[in-house]
């Protein structure tokens, strides 16, 4: 281990098909707040109220301003009877817009020592951002921020600018039998 080095702070990837980026994230967040680290937690598409908003919004008094809980999304984008009824393609692009700026501004001030962007890559997937606005959001973090980016289709051209990058494959999954995701372990 005597040439091992340590970084200052790493970009953690979370993405894929499969079930677990989100969970995976809070897992971080959890291990990052116990090791008193300040924590922004940042979502990119859930606007519905799920599982770990109540969890979240139950541990902020207990952190204080070690952690920051932003919910920025509009719902699910183009998904058919899953997208959010009402909301036009430019409110979600809005929301998004709003959301990166947050992120950004979390990520650069150097209050955080990590910043999750949960489900940042489906909002650049959709087109809800582009793919410069993801590539800036990683090279301009301040240096002592580590980030964590969660979603399907991470670009694969910015695996480069990451340190850590899983892919969450579906073995299987009981929704492809037509059952809805269940409270308390999908959301």
């Amino acid at each position: 281990m005597e040439d091992f080095k340590q970084k200052k702070s790493v970009v953690l990837v979370y993405t894929g098909e499969g079930k677990g980026k989100t969970s995976a994230s809070l897992g971080l967040m959890a291990r990052s707040l116990g090791n008193g680290w300040s924590v922004a937690f940042i979502q990119f598409i859930k606007y519905w109220e799920v599982s770990e908003h109540n969890f979240i919004k139950n541990i902020e008094p207990l952190y204080k301003d070690k952690l920051l809980f932003y919910k920025g999304g509009k719902g699910f984008y183009n998904a058919g009877k899953l997208s959010q009824k009402n909301v036009s393609e430019k409110q979600h692009k809005e929301a998004a817009n709003i959301t990166l700026q947050k992120a950004l501004k979390c990520s650069q001030n150097g209050k955080f020592d990590l910043v999750i962007c949960d489900e940042i890559n489906n909002a650049v997937s959709d087109g809800l951002l582009n793919e410069n606005d993801l590539k800036n959001l990683i090279l301009l973090k301040s240096d002592g921020t580590s980030l964590c980016l969660t979603g399907r289709n991470f670009p694969p051209k910015f695996l480069k600018y990451v340190d850590i990058a899983t892919n969450m494959d579906k073995i299987k999954h009981h929704y492809d039998q037509k059952y809805i995701a269940n409270k308390g372990i999908d959301y």
